[in-house]
């Protein structure tokens, strides 16, 4: 999917008109045909079914919010099947809208700025719930999985659930990630798709339960391993291009230690640096060639110990980034303004944005935020980190190599636990 980019001076950017804030529109019976039958065909493709536990306390007409796990675009043609007969808005992401502003305000679509605190969506939640009638889904986790594994939520949904006081169901799907997984640069795969929806919580449950007790219900919802699940169920994946980009999440020689210099090519991973060289099975593991005693077989095993490295090396003071960017904006929903290049830094201190000849300077706060929205072919344009507020964001693509999208993500998560874990430690005392 590709989007409207316009070059523009930064100066005359900042110049633009915010636009109006828009309340909800519930989606009619044309645009919610539309949905289904234009996801018809990529359903029939995977042989998607569905399977459906206590769905038969929700009513039928019913408001409710739908919680959904986010692997691939794949998810949206899901619900819009799944829910064909209920009318339901989406909260996605404000760039979606640029360029279709009105198409995706009639389909239903609720905007937001990913990771970035937004008082007004709770609102226009509420807003479709009780006025509109219309059930939301939300993709909680707010991002695409990096290595198929769940992605951070935020410790403010088991409010928003009590806010909100309806119905709660739980999408989770399985072969969605390894049908199209982010780091393949939309090469899609021959696996069979399907989805459990259940009745997870009903209203009366959520207010018998705390915030805490809810979040916890909500993480082991949101805990599982694509990777594991292919192993388990025997499922093959047999192209060839299967290993295609995979040094955007595996970015660290696990035999040397080398960051930037891995390649994902066909079926192989390997390192520039050393030499070393991994087969990605269709099964799923990783096979080093020849075998190497420092290993790993199972990839959201070494994303984890990128992790780790990246946790000691926040610790240690010495984690640092600062790459060449081109720089684009987000103003409104009209188009992605280019605006020029500029230099992105990351440190224990935040995000530091300079660019366009001085003009530009945005710094953002390791609080601000508990993970980041990163992206890998972002718009069919590149790999993209955006950092930001609800005015403007900034999406910086690195000019270099290095495969920095995914560690800037982990180096984000990771701050904000530690910001969270000092601030629990002040109020303790």
């Amino acid at each position: 999917m590709k989007t409207v980019i316009k070059e523009m001076p930064y100066e005359k950017v900042m110049a633009l008109k915010p636009e109006k804030k828009q309340k909800p529109v519930r989606p009619g019976l044309f645009w919610r045909t539309l949905m289904r039958v234009l996801s018809k065909d990529e359903l029939k493709s995977v042989n998607f079914k569905a399977n459906y536990t206590g769905m038969e306390k929700l009513g039928r007409k019913e408001p409710c919010l739908i919680l959904m796990n986010h692997s691939c675009f794949t998810d949206l043609m899901i619900a819009q099947t799944v829910f064909a007969d209920r009318p339901m808005n989406i909260v996605c992401t404000s760039d979606g809208f640029v360029g279709k502003n009105w198409l995706m305000r009639q389909l239903g679509c609720i905007p937001t700025n990913k990771f970035v605190t937004d008082f007004v969506l709770v609102r226009n939640m509420k807003y479709a719930l009780e006025k509109l009638r219309s059930s939301v889904l939300m993709y909680p986790e707010a991002s695409y999985s990096f290595d198929g594994t769940a992605t951070p939520l935020p410790n403010t949904l088991g409010k928003c659930l009590k806010l909100l006081n309806v119905p709660v169901i739980m999408v989770r799907t399985y072969g969605a990630f390894a049908h199209d997984p982010l780091y393949n640069n939309l090469q899609k795969r021959k696996v069979s798709v399907s989805a459990d929806v259940k009745y997870l919580l009903s209203p009366q449950e959520i207010q018998a339960k705390n915030v805490s007790e809810l979040n916890e219900i909500l993480r082991k919802e949101f805990t599982f391993d694509n990777w594991q699940w292919q192993r388990e169920n025997n499922v093959r994946i047999t192209e060839p291009f299967r290993a295609d980009f995979l040094n955007r999440v595996l970015y660290t020689c696990r035999n040397c230690g080398t960051e930037g210099k891995m390649t994902g090519k066909g079926t192989k991973l390997s390192c520039g640096a050393c030499g070393a060289v991994w087969e990605l099975s269709e099964s799923g593991s990783l096979e080093s060639v020849p075998p190497q005693p420092a290993s790993f077989s199972h990839v959201p095993e070494w994303f984890e110990w990128q992790r780790e490295k990246v946790r000691a090396e926040l610790n240690a003071g010495t984690y640092a980034l600062d790459v060449p960017v081109e720089i684009y904006m987000m103003v409104n929903t009209k188009a992605i303004y280019h605006v020029g290049q500029g230099r992105l830094s990351h440190s224990t201190k935040g995000f530091v944005l300079d660019g366009c000849d001085g003009k530009l300077h945005y710094e953002q706060n390791p609080c601000a935020s508990y993970s980041l929205y990163a992206d890998y072919y972002w718009y069919e344009i590149g790999d993209m980190i955006c950092i930001g507020d609800m005015k403007t964001l900034y999406y910086c693509l690195p000019k270099q190599g290095g495969d920095i999208v995914a560690k800037a993500r982990i180096a984000t998560e990771e701050l904000y636990k530690k910001y969270e874990e000092s601030t629990d430690s002040r109020q303790s005392k």
